[in-house]
């Protein structure tokens, strides 16, 4: 396994991307700390999701540098992965292949041991109730089914770094609890998390510290406390607080309208 480097888990330096006349990340810079949970977090199209895949070098900024775990992503994006495990908003698996057959191949991109797979794809399958619908075809499972069959992919290799994009969809209590649960467990091993979430409460909940984005860019950052005092709004909700930094406000006379 290759071992996380750096005095960072993540830098990320000035990034821009754009899609044609649309600036999708604009001069975004943050650090995330070795065995930090930190959210992404903000409203649909707010530029989450293009930031997380320009981590794994799966898009190239146009312009900024990212590193992870002391690698650049552009120059070593093999090595990167090797240390990463990714879960994205909407998981695209091999569905021809049952749950179990998908499960033995991503172990053997990893190159795991066979008792080692064996061991860890059994312990995933029964703590996500996945063990009796293993030999069924992916095509078949739910949306719930697919996430957690991603997430368990995700998490096999035990990797250094998680990036996690709105990786509670479709997941029943129970299973939202057991990976919210295990983020912080591994975070007391030093494993990072980069979780994204337009979910307020989910953030608040899982997160040690959050970046609120909005139209591509970072507005603020820091822990809730710290935002809250940024803010003066002492108390507040997260909610509260996001809806005043992104300048969405008082929502009340929008809802009078729409019973009127």
């Amino acid at each position: 396994m290759v071992a996380m480097n750096g005095s960072h888990a993540v830098e990320i330096e000035s990034v821009v991307k754009c899609f044609g006349d649309t600036r999708a990340v604009y001069e975004v810079s943050f650090n995330v700390d070795h065995g930090e949970v930190f959210g992404l977090l903000g409203p649909n199209g707010s530029g989450k999701s293009t930031l997380m895949k320009m981590m794994l070098g799966l898009l190239r900024p146009d312009d900024g540098s990212i590193t992870v775990g002391g690698f650049d992503v552009q120059r070593n994006p093999i090595d990167v992965r090797k240390i990463v495990g990714y879960v994205p908003e909407s998981p695209r698996l091999y569905e021809f292949l049952t749950g179990i057959e998908y499960l033995d191949f991503v172990a053997d991109l990893y190159k795991l041991s066979t008792q080692t797979k064996r061991e860890r794809i059994t312990e995933f399958l029964k703590a996500f109730e996945l063990e009796a619908r293993e030999n069924e075809m992916l095509s078949g499972y739910s949306q719930g089914m697919k996430q957690k069959a991603a997430i368990i992919a995700a998490l096999l290799h035990k990797p250094k770094l998680l990036i996690l994009d709105e990786p509670l969809n479709g997941l029943d209590p129970r299973s939202a609890k057991i990976l919210k649960d295990l983020i912080h467990k591994l975070a007391d091993e030093g494993v990072t998390t980069v979780f994204s979430t337009h979910v307020l409460e989910i953030a608040e909940a899982v997160c040690s510290r959050v970046a609120i984005m909005h139209e591509g860019r970072v507005l603020a950052e820091g822990s809730v406390a710290e935002l809250r005092s940024k803010a003066g709004m002492p108390g507040s909700t997260l909610e509260e607080l996001f809806l005043k930094l992104t300048g969405t406000g008082d929502v009340r006379e929008i809802v009078q309208a729409l019973v009127r």
